[in-house]
C-alpha cells in the first residue's frame, strides 16, 4: 500500500486519549493498552493537551508526585502542535524532524482524529528524509 496522507496512517485507529481532568494513573493505563508513547487529553471532543510518557516520568514521577493524586492536566504539553489529516506523510516528518516531535495530534476539520507517532513512519521516509537533510546541508 503506497501510503499518500497522514489520514492513511491513522485511519481506522481508535485515538489513544484521556479526558481532562483524568488522573496520571488513568493516562498510563490508557499508553500501556495502546501500546503507544503518548495520549492525547481532549476536553470533550477539543484537543486540550499531550502527556508523553517523558511527561510522566519527569512531571510526576521524577518529582516524587503520585499518579492516582497528580492530574494529567498539571504535566501535560498544553495546545501541542499537530498536523492535519491531509499532509503528506513527509511533510508531518519534517514537522516531527524540525520541532523535535516523536508524537503529533492529528487534525481533521477541527477535530481530532488520531495521534501520529515518529514509529509509524515507515523507516524508508525516515531515512529518505534524513538523507535530503544531509544533502541539503552540503549544498
Amino acid at each position: 500500500m503506497f501510503i499518500r496522507s497522514v489520514k492513511d496512517v491513522v485511519a481506522g485507529r481508535e485515538v489513544p486519549s484521556v479526558q481532562s481532568g483524568a488522573t496520571v494513573r488513568q493516562a498510563c493505563h490508557v499508553l500501556d493498552h495502546f501500546n503507544v508513547g503518548a495520549v492525547l487529553v481532549l476536553k470533550g471532543e477539543a484537543l486540550v493537551g499531550l502527556v508523553s510518557e517523558r511527561d510522566v516520568i519527569r512531571k510526576c514521577i521524577g518529582q516524587d508526585r503520585h499518579s492516582d493524586s497528580t492530574l494529567v492536566d498539571e504535566i501535560m504539553t498544553v495546545d501541542p502542535k499537530t498536523v492535519q489529516a491531509s499532509d503528506g506523510l513527509n511533510d508531518a516528518l519534517a514537522h516531527m524532524t524540525q520541532g523535535h516531535f516523536r508524537h503529533m495530534p492529528v487534525l481533521e476539520a477541527g477535530r481530532c482524529i488520531g495521534l501520529l507517532s515518529i514509529r509509524d513512519v515507515p523507516t524508508e521516509y525516515r531515512m529518505m528524509y534524513e538523507r535530503f537533510l544531509e544533502m541539503r546541508q552540503k549544498a
